[in-house]
């Protein structure tokens, strides 16, 4: 497996990576109605390329298949981490959040984890902050913000859409 940066040439294969992850991973915590709140299938792609982009985004690719992808700003705020329904399992995601934790040292990472991600993410070092609740196209959807002390070790590295509010973007894995 391969992490390279981020290219706008990835765009239309992450968003559609991250519709199948939401509907199928994330099934198993969430209603079919949440589900469609959260990834609708439209998204801006423009605007995915655009924050893309500016920010440190991070693909994993195995055999020439992207099977994974991640990006944070410059304040540690880990906005999207999604891994294939069919490569869950397997150490993507950590791959992915090693990169984006490497590139902002020191930071305070923080992250708003979806159901099914908080175990992930809890394995990682980060702690539960707030339980929220947040809105998408008139549906709630529980997630949680999470934090981490960039400067603490990561004791997991050690062993061999849309939404400003975090909702549609929150990470699923």
């Amino acid at each position: 497996m391969e992490i390279r940066p981020y290219r706008s040439s990835d765009c239309e294969t992450l968003v559609e990576l991250f519709y199948q992850t939401v509907h199928a991973v994330n099934a198993k915590d969430y209603t079919r109605e949440q589900l469609d709140a959260w990834a609708t299938g439209r998204v801006d792609l423009e605007r995915w390329d655009r924050t893309l982009g500016e920010r440190a985004a991070a693909v994993a690719v195995e055999d020439g298949v992207i099977v994974g992808f991640g990006d944070m700003d410059e304040t540690g705020y880990l906005d999207r981490l999604f891994v294939h329904k069919d490569f869950q399992g397997r150490g993507i995601a950590s791959a992915i959040c090693d990169v984006l934790e490497g590139q902002h040292p020191g930071k305070r990472y923080t992250v708003h984890a979806s159901i099914t991600a908080r175990p992930f993410f809890e394995n990682r070092g980060y702690r539960v902050v707030k339980e929220q609740q947040v809105e998408r196209r008139g549906v709630l959807l529980t997630n949680y913000r999470m934090e981490k002390d960039g400067a603490a070790r990561d004791l997991s590295s050690a062993s061999p859409e849309e939404a400003p509010d975090g909702a549609e973007r929150s990470a699923g894995l």
